[in-house]
């Protein structure tokens, strides 16, 4: 290779492209790519193709192109012989559209990215920018909230440490400065990286004017493909007085942390802020429309975080929600209540500093030009119409991540962007799998899911055995605080393949990315029985639940023939007890108790209770949990 290179230097460039070798080739001796080679390779590179130009049967490359792909792609073309400005034109520098810039840029294609906002330390212009939502108003803020949330646990915690700490209260504006300074540099990382990356940023709002054609600050460019991932925005109910509420975007340029707020909401930011508003100090009321938030976690998931959030004394209202808002003379806000939630003689308003609205988001196509181009969106929320490749109705145009009717989480845009690029400029057809998807809701303690819930393996019908422990961690032995942590394990009993990992409790979404690789390894219970544990941690539980819990049927039985044998005596002898059916060493008042309760719980549709636990001391369980009222 070395000498290749060598040669190809006294061979002169041709109007700024040059020959690229197929390393590719099954009948070269040169099947193996430069990358394989790692820093020889790269040295090639640069020594090589500075100077001019080399042979290649694939046709001609740009020159800035073939030193951009270090990789040497063999699949780089003179892709501008379709006659527009660029190969790849990516509207929106959300995580979605920056990957896939930079991915179609390392595949040789000449690639720009339009990007509105700035980014950084100011509200106005700190709801997008490049990294998108994720970087400026979503994930990192959120999480870096959340550590500065919990720092007041661990201050109270330390006393039984030994520490003596002294809390000289909050500076939130610190705070907030720190966070808008970190968010401003990795504006600036994205845009280097970028950069470095071939793409070439245009600031702006990017707006559709045909299939080809995107118009930029007055500007129009043409482009061979045109990528929309504008992302989402967030909502507001349609009531009198929403615009003295704030959402998720406000949320994190506040001047000061309010005294009193209401979050209205049941997903993941309305549960994450609420945490984070408690952690703070504040005093704080949740409002769900639904009768448990969280939709689509598994059942137990949801009820364990909720009775932790009302142990730190966070007031969950579920069926509630506000109608109107009016602000008060002195200051602050007061919300008119609704919804079949509300107590019997209660007040129906409330009154705080803070309203938050985390009731949704929609993709942020208005003005975008859609419509004038052709691109069909969905009418009941406006998200941009694709197919299994991310194609729109206009064949030219693409779309992936909040923007698109699918999966709305970070690493699945990046995931979508990056196949996409792939597909189109890479030679490597390629579609996103949306199955076992790990994710995890930084509330306090934070959740880690991946796989199917309790509640949907038992809708595909078969055998399923669940496995589930609920303990007090070991740091908290020592500071008294009753915080538990939940892990819950879903086994196909037919196959003893693992098809659900829960847990909600310290470093859950840490632990739960490990879990998604089990998954999609096809990992069975076996495998997590044979696996040492890790001691002393809380993830070795993952591996050392034996105990199965009873299915809905077993434990109904149970249920009721504890029931019976708690009757008198004297019932047991009537025209329903079998005396005599039953052979030692089975108790004939006990058989005559469990099948009078397997025949009326057969008759009351037992397996309706989902979340059955166990029963009594006697059976070496404890009571169960009834869903919605089966019984």
């Amino acid at each position: 290779c070395v000498t290749l290179c060598a040669s190809a230097a006294t061979f002169s460039s041709v109007n700024g492209y040059a020959f690229a070798p197929s390393f590719q080739n099954p009948r070269s001796p040169f099947r193996r790519p430069l990358s394989a080679h790692s820093s020889l390779g790269q040295k090639q590179m640069h020594l090589g193709f500075a100077a001019s130009s080399v042979i290649a049967p694939r046709g001609l490359l740009p020159l800035q192109n073939q030193c951009r792909n270090r990789a040497f792609s063999v699949t780089a073309t003179k892709m501008a012989a379709h006659g527009h400005d660029y190969d790849y034109f990516v509207i929106g520098g959300g995580s979605g559209g920056v990957r896939s810039s930079r991915i179609a840029a390392s595949h040789g294609a000449k690639v720009a990215l339009a990007e509105g906002a700035q980014g950084g330390g100011l509200a106005d212009g700190g709801y997008g920018g490049l990294g998108g939502t994720c970087v400026n108003v979503g994930c990192v803020p959120k999480k870096l909230m959340v550590y500065g949330a919990h720092l007041a646990h661990d201050i109270h915690d330390a006393a039984a440490y030994g520490w003596n700490v002294k809390e000289e209260g909050l500076d939130w504006a610190r705070f907030i400065a720190n966070k808008n300074k970190e968010i401003s540099r990795l504006n600036g990382v994205y845009a280097n990286m970028l950069k470095n990356g071939g793409v070439q940023v245009l600031p702006g709002r990017a707006t559709l004017v045909d299939a080809h054609t995107v118009e930029v600050a007055g500007k129009r460019y043409t482009a061979d493909k045109i990528l929309v991932a504008v992302g989402g925005w967030p909502v507001k109910p349609n009531i009198p007085g929403a615009d003295l509420a704030i959402t998720s975007n406000e949320a994190f340029f506040l001047p000061q942390r309010p005294k009193r707020v209401v979050v209205v909401g049941g997903g993941y930011i309305a549960v994450e802020f609420a945490g984070i508003f408690k952690g703070y100090g504040s005093d704080v009321t949740m409002l769900h429309r639904g009768d448990m938030w969280l939709r689509g976690f598994d059942r137990d998931v949801r009820e364990h975080l909720a009775t932790e959030y009302r142990t730190q004394g966070i007031d969950l209202r579920f069926g509630t929600t506000i109608s109107s808002i009016e602000k008060l003379p002195g200051g602050g806000l007061r919300a008119t209540l609704a919804g079949p939630g509300l107590a019997a003689g209660g007040s129906s308003t409330i009154e705080a500093d803070v309203i938050m609205f985390a009731t949704g988001r929609r993709p942020r196509t208005e003005g975008l030009g859609c419509e004038k181009a052709g691109v069909k969106l969905d009418p009941s929320n406006g998200a941009v119409i694709v197919d299994e490749a991310f194609q729109t109705s206009v064949p030219s145009v693409y779309a992936v991540g909040d923007v698109i009717n699918r999966v709305a989480l970070t690493p699945v845009a990046l995931a979508e962007g990056h196949c996409l690029a792939d597909t189109l400029f890479g030679g490597k057809p390629r579609k996103t799998d949306y199955t076992d998807i790990p994710t995890a809701v930084f509330s306090n303690p934070p959740i880690g899911t991946v796989g199917l819930t309790e509640e949907a393996a038992r809708a595909k019908g078969g055998v399923v055995h669940i496995y589930r422990t609920s303990f007090r961690g070991m740091k908290h032995t020592l500071t008294g605080r009753q915080e538990k942590t939940l892990m819950k394990l879903v086994v196909d009993g037919t196959t003893d393949k693992v098809l659900g990992v829960h847990m909600v409790g310290a470093d859950a979404g840490e632990i739960i990315q490990l879990a998604g690789v089990c998954l999609k390894a096809g990992a069975t219970k076996a495998h997590f029985d044979s696996t040492i544990g890790v001691h002393p941690t809380a993830a070795e539980e993952f591996v050392t639940m034996r105990t199965r819990v009873p299915d809905p049927k077993e434990a109904g039985e149970a249920l009721f023939s504890e029931f019976f044998l708690a009757l008198p005596r004297s019932l047991s002898r009537g025209p329903l007890s079998p005396w005599g059916m039953y052979p030692s060493p089975v108790s004939p008042r006990r058989a005559w108790a469990e099948r009078l309760a397997a025949g009326l719980w057969s008759g009351l549709g037992g397996p309706r209770i989902t979340r059955a636990e166990s029963l009594s001391p006697k059976l070496g369980h404890c009571a169960p949990s009834v869903n919605e009222g089966a019984i």
